[in-house]
C-alpha cells in the first residue's frame, strides 16, 4: 500500500518560522508541526497546502520551493513533503491547533517537534 501524501508549510517571516502545536489525536497532542494536511485525490500538493493553511490558520500563503526531501511518517502510512511559504494575506490564528509560535533558528529546539518533522527543522536551522 502506498503512503498517503501530506504536505506541510514552513511559513517564514523575517528570520522566523511558524510552528503549530497539535490538538489531536491524543497521542500527538502537544507535539509541534508545520501546518498542512492530506492531499485529496483531486488536488495538487500546492493546492492542498493552500487550502489547509486557509482552514487551519485563516491565511493565504505564497508557496515556494520544497524544503528537504520526502519524509516517511506515521509508521509508513504518510509521505510528508514540506514547502517553504510566506503569508500573502491575513494573520495566522490557531483554528485547529492549541498554539502557534514564531521560532528563530536558536529557538527551534524550544518545542517538542513531531519526529517526522525533525529533519526539516534541521534544514530550516541553516536557512533562518
Amino acid at each position: 500500500m502506498q503512503p498517503r501524501v501530506v504536505v506541510g508549510a514552513a511559513i517564514i517571516a523575517g528570520a522566523k518560522v511558524l510552528a503549530a502545536a497539535r490538538a489531536h489525536p491524543p497521542e500527538l497532542a502537544g507535539l509541534w508541526e508545520f501546518p498542512g494536511g492530506k492531499v485529496e485525490p483531486h488536488e495538487t500538493e500546492t493546492e492542498a497546502l493552500y487550502r489547509e493553511c486557509r482552514e487551519e490558520l485563516g491565511v493565504a500563503i505564497e508557496i515556494g520551493a520544497r524544503v528537504g526531501g520526502d519524509l516517511i511518517t506515521g509508521g509508513g502510512r504518510f509521505l510528508l513533503r514540506v514547502y517553504r511559504a510566506g503569508i500573502g494575506e491575513g494573520e495566522p490564528e490557531a483554528r485547529e491547533h492549541t498554539a502557534l509560535r514564531w521560532l528563530a533558528a536558536d529557538e527551534l529546539d524550544d518545542v517538542p517537534w513531531l519526529p517526522g518533522n525533525r529533519p526539516v527543522v534541521e534544514t530550516l536551522r541553516e536557512l533562518l
